[in-house]
């Protein structure tokens, strides 16, 4: 019972409550109003047996009206209705042998009946297995009375007592009145849970209608959300992509120090532009599950240089001292995994350490934590002489759109997606990320991964990338762009223009599959959204062209969507590879390179 009651409470109201099942409130209910049956008949045995002189039965009679009123007054005060139906059952069946064995000396119909009302409350009440315990506690000694009453070898030196008839009727109907009150109450309990449980089926088909609805709803959002970001991306990114590549192409054209500057700021800004929407961007794909780790053989030592290079000319910009410090052990092997993610986590954590640190130092370092025959464990860590973080606020910065304060968020910028991209990649890893940090001292990230260590010697894998990248001059590359956007036009153009490629343009799909019916073409470069044939389809028309050198022409998509499923559907419509916009000029070279040189 949750609630308090007076000692000197009566009433059933106060020791009912809400938290009480039906069943459990229809048992209270029986014992309340039973021993108010049981107390009346009780008296009324008590008087007629006084009168009769039976002085064994009014002892009897007397000690069970002070037990009634004891066990009432204790479930008045604290219902527990199993301890009071164990002391009741108790109570029955001495009273039921004493009167078998000593008083009466007989088995009667009022011993039947005491029997009868046992089985039926002890299974009522305490459930089967102590009704069956009760039950054979009260019918196991009338069985032993009656054998040994039939073979004549029962007797004790008291006299048995006799009632009249009145007292024989009371016992009589008060015993059937009692059995007929269990069986109602009982059945009402019965009835009513029935209904409760009826309405509560009802009530959960009723609740798992808006639950599907509620799912339909989720997945049509989701859906929506998924549109909007490829929608969103890119627009962002088609505009982005001709900001970047004109400042690219104007860096390339030896400007004066003062534009080259202001070039320099220009790329500088739509690159945070653009890292911020990649943010966005994967922070969603992680978050749809569809992230795919790589396994792909990397030098450790030129990833590390790689990352840290354009941070270094960051933190020399702020006056920061920045320290990489590479394990001489790790220098020249080569090791599996996914320098992609590798390069995700260790661009982010390097970015904060110099957004968030205002003079000092900032270390990257990398140690060979354990070797083994096939593999080896590498721990990364990034510590800075920053701001610092709270120590209550160590697990918030690494949930999305979180910063440790509002002041953070207005004065250093960012969406707060870094930290939650770099823990997401490293629990789908089964890695665990360690920070240690102060106020005003600094903060340091700490993570171990483990690398299979490839048996290719650093010498042949920088022997192929050399291979790969001095192949024949581009200018003889016969190439056709399928771009509707005039601006990307325009730069295509000035950028291959630097390669000596002259490429044929075609402003949808269904241009371009005109004009490659009429004309060979070493390689494609086919935007992804495009009026009258989109990218994809007109990649599955040239794939089913019936000139094999057309239908195996190679493919480079071109686009500014950045969903996670883009890469997948790319390769289900047959194209080669997949470039995203805004582009390096270097990468996609790179990938030119390579499927020339592949179909040559």
């Amino acid at each position: 019972m949750s609630k308090k009651v007076s000692f000197f409470n009566f009433s059933i109201n106060k020791i009912l409550s809400p938290d009480q099942s039906i069943l459990d409130q229809a048992r209270i209910r029986l014992l309340y109003y039973g021993f108010w049956i049981v107390f009346v008949a009780a008296a009324g045995l008590l008087v007629s047996v006084y009168f009769q002189h039976q002085f064994i039965l009014t002892v009897t009679a007397g000690i069970v009206l002070v037990l009634l009123f004891s066990l009432f007054k204790y479930l008045t005060y604290r219902p527990h209705w199993q301890q009071i139906s164990h002391a009741l059952l108790i109570m029955a069946t001495l009273v039921n042998i004493n009167n078998v064995y000593i008083v009466m000396q007989k088995v009667d119909i009022t011993t039947v009946q005491v029997m009868l009302l046992v089985i039926l409350f002890s299974f009522y009440m305490l459930g089967q297995a102590w009704g069956l315990f009760y039950s054979l506690l009260n019918l196991l000694p009338v069985l032993a009375f009656l054998v040994l009453d039939y073979d004549e070898s029962y007797f004790i030196p008291l006299v048995p007592e006799k009632v009249d008839q009145a007292t024989t009727i009371i016992s009589i109907f008060a015993n059937f009145i009692i059995i007929i009150f269990i069986h109602s109450q009982l059945y009402n309990a019965l009835f009513n849970n029935i209904k409760q449980l009826k309405k509560t089926s009802e009530e959960q088909i009723e609740l798992n209608t808006k639950l599907e609805l509620a799912i339909e709803k989720a997945e049509k959002s989701s859906q929506v959300k998924t549109e909007f970001l490829s929608t969103m991306s890119h627009e962002f990114r088609t505009p982005l992509n001709a900001v970047i590549g004109m400042s690219n192409l104007m860096l390339m054209g030896n400007p004066r120090p003062d534009q080259k500057e202001n070039l320099n700021i220009l790329k500088f800004s739509a690159n945070n532009l653009l890292a911020i929407i990649n943010d966005v961007l994967d922070f969603n794909k992680i978050e749809a599950g569809k992230v795919v780790f790589e396994r792909v053989q990397f030098n450790l030592l030129d990833l590390m240089q790689n990352i840290c290079g354009g941070q270094m000319l960051r933190a020399e910009e702020k006056g920061l001292k920045f320290i990489l410090k590479i394990d001489p052990g790790l220098r020249n092997k080569m090791l599996i995994g996914d320098p992609a993610r590798i390069t995700q986590i260790l661009f982010n954590l390097i970015s904060n350490a110099i957004k968030f640190t205002k003079k000092g130092n900032i270390w990257v370092r990398v140690n060979c934590e354990e070797e083994g025959q096939d593999a080896i464990t590498v721990n990364f860590t990034v510590r800075d002489t920053g701001i610092g973080i709270e120590k209550s606020n160590l697990e918030s910065i690494f949930e999305p759109f979180i910063q440790e304060s509002i002041t953070t968020t207005r004065q250093y910028g960012g969406t707060g997606l870094g930290l939650a991209i770099v823990k997401r990649l490293l629990e789908l890893q089964g890695l665990h990320m360690h920070v240690i940090s102060k106020i005003g001292e600094g903060s340091e990230f700490s993570f171990n991964m483990e690398f299979p260590v490839a048996i290719e010697l650093a010498e042949e894998f920088y022997r192929k990338n050399l291979l790969s990248k001095t192949t024949t001059s581009l200018g003889h590359v016969r190439m056709l762009i399928a771009e509707d956007n005039p601006v990307n036009v325009l730069l295509m153009k000035k950028l291959l223009s630097k390669w000596n490629i002259t490429p044929t343009i075609a402003e949808n799909g269904e241009r371009a599959i005109e004009i490659l019916k009429y004309d060979n073409f070493d390689i494609i470069l086919m935007d992804l959204q495009m009026p009258v044939l989109n990218g994809f389809d007109a990649s599955m028309l040239i794939r089913k062209m019936p000139d094999p050198k057309k239908s195996g022409v190679p493919i480079i998509a071109l686009s500014a969507a950045a969903l996670h499923d883009i890469k997948e559907q790319i390769l289900d419509s047959g194209m080669n590879d997949y470039v995203s916009k805004p582009f390096k000029p270097e990468e996609l070279m790179e990938k030119i390179q390579s499927l020339v040189t592949t179909v040559a």
